[in-house]
């Protein structure tokens, strides 16, 4: 199967690269004939006029292992070619060379050919490139520098010799993923802040999709050009039309295509004749529609990225970008929202408008918004990438319906919410048949992984704006003691449930309750009072009207009491305010349990921000490339240094006597099914079977109990049961699970959730967190366990789960932990096919 991967340049346009065919002869020789003098001459260190027919048919033909050759494609133009020749038979080194047209230099392509090159590579068993490369050749010479890799350099007969390992290092892969940042945003940049705009599908009659999306571009105001193409028309909605978007002369950056969806390939050829950076694809009738829908979406997609564009949507209902020096509404939606300095992705394009109007009036101003539809291409991945470091936005937040791909979601959440804050509604189920029926994180454990990935997940777009509204205007808490201000001691005593059951810790002193006939001014002292109390982290203010006639007019203004103090920015302020309106900047809630639940969802995220994070720690007798899947799970293991207790299958009483008398005594022995092998208190284990005569009676009593199939094991010391298990996450990826053993807690669910690899600060979090950990630290007088046996194995444990796609699950059960060590005493694994993980490999567009 051909490796091809479409692909991002630094400029923000899209690629395709590809292994050469033998069918690319006459592009090749087209390619060279297009390269100057001097681009020829320091690839191939002579004039090199004209390739030899010889050296052409060794150009194109390679066998994929030994010798390697990738082109970058626009189109049927081939714009660049990496390839690289290993130095003799099995060799562990192989000669890598490029050269890109110039036309195309300064474009990153260099870079990700030499990404795509060392995976093909490694692959086939190479551990280091060398190269050659003249010293005035100074852009082939970053291309290497930068790559991440450690460089040995040396210069003899007029060149510069080369010399790197390929296998990944922690600087390769920090140098991967800010170029991969920096490419994203940038496409998606183009997109929100574009020149010139083409609409395609505008009718003239002013009716349908088209024409109101024209409609709404030019009555929002934006700042510049619209083309609208029609084939017909000279004018459409007073404007100037053309029969082709490169009609106009000017540089359109964007394409909206409102059109039915056989009429869409043509927009998309004019449109990347006019040189568009991108399209939003309003048409439906794709992938939602069936199974010919989604091969003419796959169709629409290749197409795009073939001539360098990206596509949002289909299906979609728009993007916008409200900054005043653009004001480009692109959307269905008649009118935006007030300017401001949130984001918002939404994966539904149903929703969209919906999500605007509510947007609009809860009073919360956007930066920029996007609606990914059909999620084609751009995703909210990539909008993550552009939000991270666009100065017009200060939160993000994103309706999902699923994750393209879950472990860049959850890296780049990890890594956006350190600057910026991401709330999420997201489903937290697990599709059926993701796994089979592997057991997995519940509802609340994969709010909990959102939790610390640093993404306040929440279950509501109600909520979705709840706290959105708060991190827009507030500052963050500095803890979690609140101080409970109000008029009426029934709404406080509300608020200080509320706060309790959602793990806020009401401050020392509070609730505060003015009388209700206190004035706006007893109001507004109470409230700065408690403002500038150092007790209290956050304010919830409680708010009833007074009765008719209760107080004069000029003691009533409570709003801009309340106001006065939440704008402030002394602390985070939310509200129950039931007397007219307050300003849009001071987030009040219909309801104390809303405002509560807000706070504290926004109290989670700023604990999780004073965390440091983690770091991946080097782990000693590591050796993936020694695993052999199909083996037996106790050999999967002991390449990641974790030793299982030695065990024999035994179907007969003098088989189990043999096995004991090679492990030797004493031995336990347990029921062979898997449901049972741990299972004491039904009776299915025999611990400390001294000689042969324990071994016979306890055979024969499992074995009329059971069955005739037991395990014989060699004996250790006893301690407290434990379980370690991997699955695979629709939202994470692989995930670690660990909790304490006992029918209590697999009854319970209590185990506890990291995405895999895990970091040393994730693996110690998760030996404490169960609800039956204190077992561990010495309960009752007993032993505390070795706890940091307990964080080395899962440390080792999310390494394996992390290195192999198509470990679909493993089971550690039981793990006794004891004051000297750990013991593993069964591990059981399942295997699948690889589950797509696209971002461990070199940087690539998602496959839609």
């Amino acid at each position: 199967m051909e490796k091809s991967a479409d692909v991002l340049l630094s400029d923000g346009s899209a690629a395709h690269l590809r292994q050469i065919r033998p069918g690319d002869a006459p592009a090749i020789v087209e390619f060279h004939s297009r390269m100057s003098e001097r681009t020829r001459y320091l690839r191939y260190f002579s004039p090199y006029p004209r390739i030899p027919e010889r050296d052409l048919e060794r150009f194109v033909n390679v066998d994929h292992a030994d010798r390697e050759a990738f082109v970058m494609v626009s189109g049927p133009r081939i714009m660049a070619v990496g390839r690289y020749e290993r130095l003799g038979h099995d060799s562990p080194e192989a000669e890598v060379a490029l050269v890109v047209e110039d036309a195309h230099q300064g474009r990153g392509i260099g870079s990700v050919l030499l990404e795509h090159l060392a995976q093909a590579a490694r692959e086939n068993g190479i551990k280091r490139f060398v190269a050659e490369v003249l010293p005035e050749n100074g852009g082939m010479l970053r291309v290497f520098s930068d790559f991440g890799y450690l460089i040995q350099r040396r210069y003899a007969d007029g060149v510069v010799h080369l010399e790197f390992p390929i296998e990944p290092t922690e600087k390769s892969r920090e140098v991967q993923e800010s170029r991969e940042q920096r490419t994203e945003a940038r496409s998606i940049a183009r997109l929100l802040a574009p020149r010139a705009v083409a609409v395609y599908g505008a009718s003239a009659s002013g009716q349908g999709i088209g024409a109101a999306m024209l409609g709404h571009l030019r009555d929002g105001g934006y700042a510049g050009t619209i083309v609208p193409v029609h084939r017909r028309e000279r004018r459409v909605a007073g404007l100037p039309a053309y029969r082709s978007a490169t009609e106009a002369g000017v540089a359109v950056d964007l394409a909206l295509i409102a059109v039915p969806p056989e009429a869409v390939a043509e927009a998309v050829e004019d449109a990347a004749a006019s040189g568009a950076g991108g399209l939003v694809v309003v048409s439906a009738g794709f992938a939602e529609a069936g199974a010919p829908g989604a091969a003419a979406q796959r169709t629409l997609v290749e197409r795009a990225h073939d001539v360098g564009l990206r596509v949002v949507g289909p299906n979609s209902m728009g993007i916008a970008n409200a900054d005043p020096s653009v004001r480009l509404n692109a959307t269905l939606a008649p009118t935006l929202p007030a300017a401001g300095r949130v984001g918002f992705f939404s994966q539904s394009g149903a929703l969209g408008v919906a999500l605007l109007a509510e947007a609009d009036r809860r009073g919360l101003g956007l930066s920029s918004f996007v609606s990914a539809g059909n999620r084609a291409d751009v995703s909210g991945n990539d909008l993550l990438q552009y939000w991270q470091d666009d100065p017009g936005t200060d939160v993000v937040l994103l309706y999902l319906e699923t994750f393209g791909n879950p472990r860049k979601f959850a890296r780049l959440a990890r890594r956006m919410s350190r600057v910026k804050p991401v709330v999420a509604v997201a489903s937290a189920t697990r599709p059926p048949g993701l796994a089979g029926d592997l057991p997995g994180p519940d509802a609340n454990a994969v709010t909990a992984l959102f939790a610390r990935s640093g993404v306040i997940r929440v279950d509501t777009v109600q909520e979705l704006f709840d706290v959105g509204l708060l991190l827009a205007h507030q500052p963050l808490p500095a803890g979690r003691r609140v101080a409970v201000v109000g008029n009426s001691s029934a709404l406080s005593q509300l608020a200080v449930s509320a706060c309790r059951a959602a793990g806020l810790v009401v401050a020392e002193g509070y609730p505060h309750d003015i009388s209700p006939q206190a004035g706006a001014h007893e109001f507004a002292d109470a409230l700065a009072d408690a403002a500038v109390d150092a007790r209290a982290d956050a304010l919830v203010v409680v708010f009833a009207p007074p009765l008719p006639g209760q107080l004069p007019d000029e003691d009533a203004d409570f709003a801009a009491a309340l106001a006065s103090v939440a704008l402030a920015g002394e602390k985070p302020t939310v509200a129950t305010f039931l007397l007219g309106n307050l300003p849009s900047r001071v987030p009040s809630y219909p309801s104390v349990e809303e405002a509560v639940r807000a706070l504290a969802r926004v109290a989670n995220y700023a604990e999780w921000l004073r965390r440091p994070p983690g770091v991946l720690p080097a782990l000693p007798d590591v050796d993936p490339s020694a695993v052999d899947l199909e083996g037996p799970p106790s050999a999967l293991l002991a390449a990641y240094g974790i030793d299982v207790v030695p065990s024999t299958l035994a179907t007969s009483a003098e088989s189990a006597l043999a096995a004991a008398s090679s492990l030797g005594y004493p031995v336990a022995l347990k029921a062979a099914g898997g449901a049972l092998r741990h299972r004491i208190d039904l009776g299915a284990v025999r611990l400390a079977l001294a000689d042969e005569g324990d071994l016979r009676a306890a055979y024969a009593d499992l074995s009329e109990k059971f069955g005739p199939d037991v395990l014989v094991q060699t004996m250790v010391a006893p301690g407290v049961a434990c379980t370690v298990e991997v699955v695979e996450d629709p939202a994470f990826g692989p995930v670690v699970g660990f909790g304490l053993g006992g029918v209590a807690s697999e009854l319970l669910g209590d185990l506890a959730w990291r995405a895999a690899p895990l970091t040393d600060r994730a693996a110690e979090a998760l030996v404490d967190e169960p609800r039956a950990a204190p077992l561990l630290h010495g309960y009752r007088g007993s032993a505390p366990v070795d706890r940091a046996a307990l964080t080395d194995l899962l440390l080792r444990v999310g390494r394996l789960a992390d290195d192999h796609p198509r470990l679909r699950s493993l089971m550690l059960n039981p793990v006794l932990a004891r004051p000297d060590g750990i013991s593993v005493l069964h591990a059981a694994t399942e295997l699948g096919p690889p589950m797509s993980r696209p971002d461990t490999g070199p940087r690539r567009l998602r496959s839609p």
